[in-house]
């Protein structure tokens, strides 16, 4: 029987991590809630690997937030971040554990990257000023695997995945990101019969999502590669791999799509005198495609049954 913490497991990706894990064979799956396991104590953390014979670990735990929150408590994310990160790599590398997967995120990567991003542009470039002490922080969390394996012979990876969405999102009206917002303003405008809804911006950049159990598979199937298969197909100083589907639509073709899985029948309107941000945010895949893993799930599909998990739950995320 093989046991698996998985850290963050109330969180979207940790919670499909879990939903996935639970389904296979000859697995017990460890997880602990914030009352149970603070993961900013240290001597707490490395009680709990030091007890618990912890086989593999799944790093998803993170503090997270949109522009406004990493704007507002830019110490908050610098500093919860790394102490997490630090507190379980090092515990569980203490504990004997060889085999962790490090959690992180496509905003890594400098603000003006050549488009499709590949892993090696990594550190090549200024990043982008609003998430800067979040993403130093995950950068921070590739290095330290990549430094636990260079002197320790450990098996730590990290994958860094492209704009997620899916069950257990934040649909809260004030901070969610893009998929959650317009899912949450599509739906109130088809049920108080509003004409139109307003977008922001042009509707011309162009984004890439990926639905979180398709990251929920890729976690799993990356911490499970052969060793030799995994170096085959990485560097020991850039070993972090993208995930994403490697394919992305115009903000108007999300827009145009979110409506028709919700059932809008009235006009949309594009604001053209809001921020459109990056022209363009597309993760180069290849890297994961030559592992033997790409994505499966289709954008219209994902998105139908994120807005079926919506009404299932909507009256947790009322005032």
């Amino acid at each position: 029987m093989k046991k698996i913490f998985v850290a963050g497991h109330n969180g979207m990706v940790g919670s499909a991590i879990v939903r996935q894990l639970q389904n296979s064979k000859n697995v017990e799956v460890v997880t602990r809630n914030r009352s149970e396991l603070d993961l900013l104590n240290q001597e707490a953390v490395r009680e709990f690997f030091a007890t618990e014979q912890i086989d593999q670990v799944y790093l998803a735990a993170a503090k997270v937030g949109g522009i406004v929150a990493n704007n507002t408590y830019p110490a908050e994310f610098i500093y919860e971040n790394l102490t997490i990160q630090n507190n379980i790599i090092h515990s569980a590398h203490l504990a004997g554990v060889q085999n962790l997967l490090f959690l992180g995120s496509s905003c890594i990567y400098p603000k003006l990257s050549q488009q499709p991003m590949t892993e090696h542009v990594l550190l090549t470039g200024t990043l982008e000023p609003t998430n800067e002490p979040y993403a130093i922080a995950k950068i921070a969390g590739i290095k330290m695997c990549e430094s636990y394996n260079r002197q320790y012979g450990r098996n730590y990876r990290s994958v860094m995945p492209t704009n997620l969405y899916g069950e257990n999102d934040n649909f809260h009206q004030e901070n969610s990101h893009v998929i959650p917002a317009l899912l949450c303003r599509f739906h109130e405008a088809k049920f108080n019969g509003d004409a139109k809804v307003v977008a922001w911006g042009s509707g011309k950049p162009m984004r890439e999502f990926l639905h979180v159990d398709d990251m929920a598979a890729a976690s799993i199937y990356v911490m499970n590669l052969a060793q030799a298969v995994y170096d085959a197909n990485t560097e020991p100083m850039l070993s972090h791999i993208n995930v994403g589907t490697g394919v992305d639509c115009t903000i108007r073709e999300l827009v145009e799509t979110v409506a028709k899985v919700v059932g809008f029948e009235g006009d949309i309107e594009f604001d053209a005198t809001k921020p459109d941000g990056a022209p363009r945010k597309l993760m180069d895949v290849s890297r994961l495609k030559a592992l033997g893993w790409q994505a499966k799930i289709e954008l219209e599909q994902g998105l139908a049954s994120t807005y079926d998990w919506f009404l299932a739950n909507q009256d947790h995320f009322r005032k």
